[in-house]
């Protein structure tokens, strides 16, 4: 709640993005961009270490802290990536994950993020969305799958593939200081899209297309659904759906 007298541009934000190896990076740059432009509000990085990581393509990213130097943070940024996967067995930076969830204004997840938030058994009983290879993953961790860029339920803001989490940062940026704040940062980073081509979607993209992206990560996405239903277990949670 804002003391009466203050206007929510008043109260101070804390804001934290997880960082970790082989992450997407615009799953985390996109959204700092929009984040760091929110007034009143500090915007870190937290690592698994302090040591510097590398996102999928080989960019060095240096967090600002560890997990254990972040404050109870108001929004929780968790982004996707092929190495996401591997953390979904992580109990250390899952349990961080719900502690700071529980008292955070907002949870957001970018992509491959959303698995990460059901790992940590965080999406139960709610509607998510996250990159489209992996959609039919979701009921796993008890989430209701929702084909769209955005998806907002309660606290929970979960955007699509990659560059959707510059669309759910501009909600979350709307959800905590109004949507006059947000169209002064979108206008501000110039982004009006127009795509050389209409092919960012899986419904839209030539079949060839879509047909090259399956199979680039063929490998990946199973791996992605064996640990899912490793997790589907551990939360009880029956696998029916997906047999």
């Amino acid at each position: 709640m804002t003391p009466e007298g203050q206007s929510p541009g008043d109260t101070p934000l804390e804001i934290g993005s997880l960082l970790f190896e082989g992450l997407d990076q615009i799953d985390l740059t996109g959204p700092f961009e929009v984040f760091a432009r929110i007034p009143n509000a500090t915007c870190r990085l937290y690592g698994l270490t302090t040591a510097p990581v590398e996102d999928a393509a080989g960019l060095q990213l240096t967090p600002d802290g560890s997990l254990l130097d972040a404050p109870r943070l108001d929004v929780l940024h968790i982004p996707g990536g092929p190495g996401q996967e591997a953390l979904m067995r992580d109990e250390a930076l899952l349990s961080w994950i719900r502690r700071q969830a529980a008292e955070a204004k907002i949870l957001f997840s970018v992509c491959t993020g959303a698995l990460l938030c059901g790992a940590a058994g965080l999406l139960r009983g709610k509607k998510a969305t996250t990159y489209w290879t992996v959609q039919h993953l979701l009921p796993l961790f008890g989430a209701t799958p929702i084909d769209a860029r955005v998806v907002v339920d309660g606290n929970l803001v979960c955007a699509g593939g990659v560059t959707s989490g510059i669309d759910g940062a501009l909600q979350v940026a709307a959800m905590l200081r109004g949507q006059e704040v947000a169209e002064a940062i979108q206008l501000a980073m110039q982004y009006a899209p127009e795509p050389p081509f209409d092919a960012g979607a899986p419904d839209r993209a030539p079949a060839a297309a879509v047909e090259t992206v399956r199979t680039a990560t063929a490998a990946l996405t199973a791996r992605r659904e064996e640990t899912a239903r490793m997790v589907a277990k551990r939360l009880g949670i029956a696998t029916a759906c997906l047999e």
